[in-house]
């Protein structure tokens, strides 16, 4: 996503992109798709997010992030939680599969191509540490609840899948 995209301003925007993920520090809040909008009135940035799951427990830290970055920039901020419509893996940015992959997660995949993967029934789910498809689904619950396991059968590494969310 862009300021542009996001419809917020591009100093407010640098911001938020400076806010990394807590669960995933190699993403800012922006790749991961949670900013829905941010916008500046009466000396207060408004900004809106959208959890990844309701009920994920990074929200909080991500709204004490948000205040901090705005706050050593000189604004205040105030953060409210936006539940609908609910987040999707379509919003991660392209830059931010990018960012899980070389982090040793796997991007998530299509909602039904997902469906078949946590079945065990396709080895679609590509490992992030070689690049084969010959994966193996090990549990469909990884280090996060949005998350399952898998383990590559070639270089038989663990390792997470970011499960599609729709």
């Amino acid at each position: 996503m862009t300021a542009t995209e996001l419809h917020i301003d591009q100093e407010l925007f640098e911001i938020l992109a400076s806010v990394s993920d807590p669960e995933i520090p190699v993403l800012s809040i922006v790749e991961m798709g949670v900013v829905r909008s941010a916008k500046l009135v009466d000396n207060i940035v408004h900004v809106e997010i959208t959890p990844t799951y309701s009920g994920c427990p990074a929200m909080d830290v991500i709204g004490d992030d948000i205040k901090s970055a705005f706050k050593a920039k000189g604004y205040e901020a105030k953060v409210d939680l936006i539940l609908s419509p609910a987040w999707t893996t379509d919003w991660i940015t392209p830059k931010g599969r990018q960012a899980l992959e070389k982090y040793g997660i796997a991007s998530p995949l299509s909602a039904e191509v997902d469906k078949e993967a946590l079945l065990g029934n396709k080895k679609v789910v590509k490992c992030p540490q070689c690049g084969s498809l010959n994966t193996k689904l090990v549990s469909q619950f990884g280090s996060t609840a949005c998350k399952a396991l898998f383990q590559c059968e070639d270089c038989l590494e663990p390792f997470d899948y970011f499960k599609c969310l729709k």
